[in-house]
């Protein structure tokens, strides 16, 4: 019979467990948060807190942002001729509605829209008011 004892080699160095312990924290620390992060995006811009129509006057629409660009806008809502005009702020989140409220500057539109709110940056837009739908209102 053989007395010799056979050893079984290390898979590891020592120490590696210290480090593999180091980098799954220094992971969980940077990945946990954006998780989250995205989640509430997620969560918040596929809730509707509310929706309804309005209309007025297209006054403005610009495509803002240094990193994020989203495009902005103002719809002028006169409820009398001569009075001063109350002002709805809103986002618009496609390229095609976009264009189509460019199109209609300046005139008597009807927008669809939809508020979320609790949306985590201003990268998705600067307002919580989203346009869904235009139309042109004959006058």
């Amino acid at each position: 019979m053989n007395d010799t004892v056979t050893s079984v080699p290390s898979a590891s160095k020592p120490g590696w467990k210290k480090r593999h312990w180091r980098l799954l924290i220094l992971l969980s620390v940077l990945l946990i948060p954006v998780g989250l992060a995205a989640a509430w995006a997620a969560i918040t811009l596929s809730y509707t807190y509310s929706n309804g129509e309005r209309a007025g006057y297209v006054q403005k629409l610009s495509k803002k942002g240094w990193l994020c660009k989203t495009w902005e806008g103002e719809l002028a809502m006169a409820n009398l001729p001569g009075a001063m005009p109350e002002i709805f702020r809103f986002s618009v989140r496609s390229d095609s509605m976009a264009k189509l409220l460019e199109k209609n500057l300046g005139k008597r539109v009807s927008v669809s829209y939809e508020q979320h709110r609790g949306v985590p940056t201003s990268c998705f837009a600067e307002t919580e008011y989203y346009i869904t739908n235009v139309r042109l209102v004959e006058t």
